[in-house]
């Protein structure tokens, strides 16, 4: 008899479907008895771990390393920030003001349309002052706009070599979510909790959280947080601000939890003839998110409910905290998602594309994200969650140290830059105190240790426990990971 993969392709994909779940259907009595043989399992501790990782629910495969990690929180500065602003402090820029950037430090690279047709492209150097904060080195410099975050630089790990292929919004976004510039593969948070699986039942194990900005927006899609070709239960679940963070959460006037109950129960019974009918996955993944929404009308009212946090974390995060949908509330609820066993938490704000009136937008931005991150890294290590927690802080891109628009008007802005722009971690396994890499005089080319996305997606693959090239889903005939057919893990950033 051929052996599975010996067999066309077609008859090997049909082959592939018949999953544990088919197993269960086929030899329990009814489809009511298969759900209850499974949900047995899962209460029996779902998907056993190697490598000394956690029990988890739905996880595809076992460990590789020991994860130094068991979530983690991406705070997306969507529009991209300006590094030359922040982080990378370049001082003799200033004795260059207004000068025509050199040809040998521009070496031809592309230009978006914004400033394809200047004449010139004039230095600015930043009008922020930065000033040097303890760290495990020598010092981490970091500009006036975040000073709570200068108080926590022991706990970062800033790398300042960051680079990217795309230098638009839309695929540069795409690119550090899902490791490719087009539309259609799998998120970030997607990969990460089909991996791991679920460490709570009653909450989705991807959870995306968005804050309107005060400067300019980009679109954003929900195809960022998207499953791709994964089974779409590992989609990311958007949690709204306001009364209702999930739509349809609460039960139309009239209709009684038992009523719902019995009509979930009618559906998966009639999914589950559809299913053996089809051999459909996309069923049985239907059927898990109807489960878990059913489940998340207990669990999300307790988890967006801060009244039982004392007045000093509170204080901690800032004033805005108590506005639902601000960054300062946003990360609060990611400490508190974290603290439930969800995987992974996603945080964009938006509104940091400055191609213009730059000086007041990146003011009032940092304003908004400074204490409350800050306090996000504080109230991690004082609970206990900051070791195997993981936190990123970056944009999609860096800008130029040329200006946009006239630099005599306080109304100038930088543009895209993709050659060089600077992250930061902390937490999970991550080094802290340190800064990794090193950009010219003008911020704009690398002069040691690059670090591609795919780079950073690997490291951070790692300190969960996975290799990234094993992390791999078959689509079309071809494994595809998070990484490509790239990445580096970058062993200096860790611990």
């Amino acid at each position: 008899m051929p052996q599975l993969n010996d067999t066309p392709e077609p008859l090997r994909e049909r082959g592939l479907l018949l999953t544990r779940r088919r197993f269960l259907s086929r030899g329990a009595a009814s489809a009511g008895a298969a759900l209850g043989v499974a949900a047995l399992h899962a209460l029996l501790g779902g998907t056993a771990r190697a490598a000394g990782g956690p029990d988890a629910a739905g996880a595809t495969m076992p460990l590789q390393f020991r994860p130094r990690a068991r979530r983690v929180i991406y705070l997306h500065m969507e529009g991209a920030p300006s590094h030359l602003d922040l982080w990378d402090y370049k001082p003799g820029l200033r004795a260059r003001f207004n000068e025509d950037l050199p040809d040998s430090i521009r070496q031809g690279q592309r230009l978006t349309g914004m400033t394809s047709g200047q004449t010139r492209f004039p230095v600015a150097p930043s009008i922020f002052r930065f000033s040097r904060h303890a760290n495990a080195q020598d010092g981490a410099w970091i500009s006036e706009l975040m000073p709570y975050t200068a108080g926590v630089a022991r706990e970062l790990c800033f790398v300042r070599s960051m680079n990217t292929e795309a230098i638009n919004h839309e695929p540069g976004i795409t690119f550090f979510q899902t490791g490719h510039q087009q539309p259609g593969r799998p998120s970030f948070g997607s990969w990460v909790s089909y991996g791991l699986g679920s460490a709570n039942a009653n909450l989705p194990t991807f959870a995306v959280l968005i804050t309107q900005g005060t400067g300019n927006m980009q679109a954003l899609s929900a195809r960022f947080w998207g499953s791709g070709f994964l089974p779409s239960e590992h989609q990311g679940c958007k949690l709204r601000s306001g009364d209702d963070p999930v739509l349809y959460l609460h039960d139309p006037p009239g209709v009684r939890a038992e009523d719902r109950r019995r009509l979930l129960d009618l559906t998966a019974a009639l999914d589950e003839e559809e299913y053996r009918r089809t051999l459909d996955p996309e069923i049985h993944a239907r059927v898990a998110q109807f489960e878990m929404a059913h489940r998340m009308q207990m669990s999300v009212p307790e988890l967006t409910d801060f009244s039982d946090e004392d007045e000093e974390t509170l204080a901690l995060y800032g004033p805005e905290v108590r506005k639902p949908g601000s960054f300062a509330a946003n990360c609060l609820l990611a400490r508190r998602l974290c603290e439930r066993g969800v995987r992974f938490v996603q945080l964009y704000m938006r509104g940091w594309d400055a191609h213009n009136n730059l000086p007041a937008e990146i003011r009032s931005q940092s304003a908004a994200v400074d204490q409350p991150q800050a306090a996000l890294v504080t109230d991690l290590r004082r609970r206990g969650l900051l070791d195997d927690t993981l936190v990123l802080w970056s944009g999609e891109f860096g800008r130029t140290v040329y200006s946009q628009g006239d630099l005599s008007s306080t109304n100038y802005g930088r543009d895209h830059h993709p050659r060089c722009f600077t992250c930061w971690m902390a937490g999970g396994g991550i080094q802290p105190g340190i800064s990794y890499g090193r950009t010219d005089d003008y911020g704009y080319n690398i002069l040691e240790n690059p670090v591609s996305v795919h780079d950073l997606h690997a490291t951070m693959l790692h300190l969960l426990g996975f290799d990234h090239t094993q992390l791999t889903y078959r689509y079309q005939g071809r494994d595809f990971r998070l990484t490509d057919v790239f990445g580096e893990v970058r062993k200096e950033l860790l611990a």
